[in-house]
């Protein structure tokens, strides 16, 4: 082996580099008896242990090197080669050149060991592995983790005085990545750059191939892949049509980039000194912001109107009916008074009820479209009560691959960043077989179904989100998924089967007394998919009635007078705040999910039973911003700029005449905002807790890092305490759960105190349980407990304990800075 394939592993942050747990780096350092997980395999990091004689402290660090290259290649047979030498302590490598865990897999090592090899680049390990496992050994596939190149975070790396020339520079973390990879690419035969098939995933492409040095001048310059599902035959044509990077599309990304750093680099520093540090602004965050701001300022500012009705229960199938109408006027009745209300009770208490006419017409009602991924962020919302981010991270699972039995490494399903419905025949096809056998030839229309996109620009290139293959139903795949991944899955694959099936036929029925309703007559795709509905939407339509004909008596059991009030417009959740962006424009496919992510982190807004409520330091922020920079701040002028970059992608216009369009009047507002803005102070958050050293009340303060808590004695009293948050949701309110102290010691509150006054004596747990959604808590003993159903999970092993952690794949998509 050659010194450059092992760096030094011994020490913390080495270890930590590699990707091994706090947990197992301690027993390692601490005890010399077991080697941890293997942490440079081509597989990734594999959770199998392995055991070694003891190991005399004074010579335990070399003789550990050696044992891991022993484990190595032992495991890894001929990839590593077995005429090289193990690395003695003279030849070690110095310590601290190591990269990311996977990162130094001696790529170059691997193609250079057998001629006529290909090199593949991927974004994540995950999709390695599925990609690798179709190409065979012909193929080396390794990932870049994202992207390799950025602007620089410690300025704005854009040049304003040369058509906004952006100043690229290569990650740190990245640069023994990339130095891999370009030597890798020196001795392979053919470079093939696999990314996703977006504007994100071309920028990667071009970036790796500018880092690595490798330009049309090249002797054997890069070749572009593109698949919009990991399957053996979407990745095998993609590899017989390799094409070059779309500047076109490199070029849109690339002005979004900067567009999200002229705006986020200049305001946030603006808003850190004139309202608090910390404080952040983005192109599409801020609008974003506004969105919830102001229906909040709709709904404090709504006035509600009385109104009455009349609420009969009738003895046939005890179905409720209301008063619509009297004394033969078909128009709609609105009673808003109550004396008016108790005279028609009075009048209609007495009376005897019978169907006088019965008046039927067919109702038909299409499926949904296959989802986009607005639309999955709607649905999971609703349906899976899933945020948008934690939908996109298990989509992004389902369409990397996982491993399904002897099958190994599959995509479940297509691209999950996508705002076509379109669907590829083949796949129409396959549902269309599998309607047909498993349902009946009543539930397949007599031809395709065909969906029009009706977003603007959509990319049509893209597919529909859809299962890969149909005929992997979700029990079938339910062994082999976590609970959330074959929630999801199912949630994908019925929609899609769904969209193919036949309509589902009502008799809407009318009756003189008033009840309107429906009479399934054939269920349709409703046998297998209904769509969730969004709070405050109408419910009336999916009223149901018994069959009814004329002169069937109806005797009333009770008259009711009953007093409402017209409801202000519902706070949005994630889900609506999603289909309000698509609506208006705002962001992309990409966005929706980091854009909430951004919000919520940023303490601008809250979540109370899965609404979005805006904080007062949110409030603050979008008012001076909606004040100061009115241009971004109109979801109309920003869907106007989404428009633009929708044409340089699609080569109908430069990039940077549209930078200088937008930049001349946004520095007009910038120079006005630095003399003009007023500097805002948010007020603090009362809380329960008192101060254990002076015992004065303890509020929250929003910081530079976050919230957290200081006592109301200050400057006398400099007493703070840090916000501890668990991960896990209030049962109650949705919002975080946080631990407290007192002076019985330590328990759990709700981070939306006082309003909520939740709390719990043990430990709440990140994860929901896996039978009902509930809450999960941990007990002293290490096991845990579902607070709602009797599930429970007894304590993991020690080595299970250590083998638990995994890598978080890194979010490709952008909001800006």
């Amino acid at each position: 082996m050659e010194e450059r394939d092992y760096p030094d592993i011994v020490s913390r942050s080495a270890l930590k580099k590699w990707g091994w747990t706090d947990t197992l780096i301690d027993r390692y350092l601490g005890d010399p008896d077991e080697l941890g997980t293997n942490p440079i395999s081509p597989s990734g990091p594999d959770v199998k242990y392995y055991k070694k004689e003891r190991i005399q402290e004074t010579e335990r660090r070399s003789e550990v090197k050696e044992a891991l290259v022993k484990v190595l290649e032992k495991r890894n047979g001929s990839a590593l080669g077995t005429d090289r030498k193990t690395p003695s302590r003279a030849s070690s490598p110095k310590r601290g050149k190591t990269s990311q865990r996977g990162a130094r897999d001696s790529i170059a090592h691997r193609i250079g060991a057998a001629s006529g090899k290909r090199l593949v680049i991927v974004e994540s390990p995950a999709k390695a592995r599925t990609v690798g496992q179709i190409l065979g050994n012909r193929y080396v596939v390794t990932a870049s983790q994202g992207h390799v190149r950025d602007l620089p975070k410690g300025k704005m790396g854009v040049d304003l005085d040369n058509d906004f020339e952006p100043s690229y520079v290569t990650m740190r973390d990245k640069m023994p990545l990339v130095k891999e990879i370009k030597r890798a690419g020196d001795e392979a035969a053919d470079i093939y750059l696999a990314t996703d098939p977006d504007r994100e995933g071309e920028a990667i492409s071009w970036h790796l191939q500018t880092a690595a040095g490798w330009d049309k001048a090249t002797a054997n310059p890069p070749k572009r892949v593109v698949f919009h599902e990991i399957t053996k035959d979407a990745v095998e044509e993609a590899f017989k049509h390799p094409r070059e990077i779309d500047m076109k599309l490199v070029n849109a990304q690339q002005a979004r980039r900067i567009l999200d750093r002229l705006v986020g680099y200049q305001i946030s520093p603006l808003l850190g000194k004139r309202v608090q540090r910390g404080t952040s602004a983005g192109r599409v965050q801020s609008v974003s912001l506004r969105l919830v701001t102001d229906r909040e300022k709709e709904i404090q500012a709504f006035i509600p109107v009385e109104s009455w009705s009349l609420d009969a229960e009738l003895h046939k199938a005890a179905d409720q009916a209301a008063l619509h109408s009297i004394k033969g006027n078909r128009q709609r009745l609105t009673i808003s008074a109550e004396e008016e209300a108790r005279g028609y009770e009075s009048e209609l208490k007495e009376a005897a009820y019978a169907v006088a006419e019965v008046r039927k017409r067919e109702v038909r009602q299409r499926p949904a479209a296959p989802f986009t991924t607005s639309t999955l962020q709607q649905e999971a919302g609703r349906k899976l009560r899933f945020t948008a981010q934690r939908t996109m991270s298990v989509a992004q699972q389902l369409y990397e691959g996982l491993t399904v039995g002897s099958e190994g490494s599959v995509g479940l399903i297509t691209y999950m960043r996508t705002d076509s419905v379109q669907v590829a025949e083949t796949a129409v096809q396959e549902a269309r077989l599998y309607i047909g056998d498993k349902y009946g030839k009543d539930y397949l229309p007599d031809k395709p179904r065909a969906y029009r996109t009706r977003t603007k620009s959509a990319q049509e290139a893209h597919e529909a989100i859809r299962p890969t293959a149909i005929g992997r139903s979700p029990d079938s795949l339910k062994p082999y998924l976590t609970t959330e991944q074959f929630r999801l899955y199912g949630l994908i694959w019925a929609r899609m089967l769904a969209s193919q099936m036949a309509d589902a036929l009502s008799d809407a029925t009318t009756v003189n007394i008033g009840p309107r309703g429906s009479v399934l007559k054939f269920p349709g795709f409703r046998t297998l998919y209904m769509e969730g509905k969004d709070e405050g939407d109408a419910e009336e339509a999916s009223n149901s009635l018994p069959e009814l004909a004329v002169g069937d008596a109806l005797n009333c059991n009770s008259l009711e007078a009953n007093q409402h009030f017209t409801q202000p417009p519902p706070r949005f959740t994630e889900a609506t705040l999603v289909k309000a962006m698509e609506e208006r424009g705002i962001g992309r496919p990409s966005t929706y999910a980091p854009t909430i992510g951004v919000l919520l982190a940023r303490n601008y807004v809250s979540k109370e039973n899965n609404s979005l409520h805006p904080s007062l330091l949110g409030t603050t922020v979008s008012d001076l911003l909606t004040q100061f920079f009115t241009d971004i701040m109109d979801p109309d002028f920003t869907a106007y700029m989404e428009e633009k970059l929708d044409e340089v992608s699609q080569g109908e216009r430069e990039w940077v005449p549209m930078l200088q369009e937008f930049y001349g009047p946004f520095a007009e507002h910038l120079d006005n905002a630095n003399e003009n803005m007023p500097r805002v102070k948010p007020e603090d958050e009362a809380t329960d807790e008192v101060c254990e050293n002076c015992e004065k009340p303890m509020v929250i303060k929003t910081g530079r890092f976050g919230r957290f808590m200081a006592c109301t004695g200050y400057p006398q009293c400099r007493t703070t305490r840090q916000i501890k948050e668990t991960g896990a949701k209030c049962p109650l309110c949705d919002g975080d759960l946080v631990e407290r102290g007192s002076r019985r010691g330590v328990f759990y509150g709700c981070s939306n105190y006082p309003e909520c006054k939740y709390t719990n004596n043990r430990r709440p747990l990140p994860d929901p349980c896996p039978e009902c959604d509930g809450l999960m808590v941990g007990n002293r003993d290490g096991s845990s407990a579902c607070t709602v159903c009797a599930w429970k999970a007894a304590a993991p092993e020690a080595t299970d304990a250590e083998a638990s952690g995994s890598s978080q794949e890194q979010e490709l998509a952008t909001v800006g800075d």
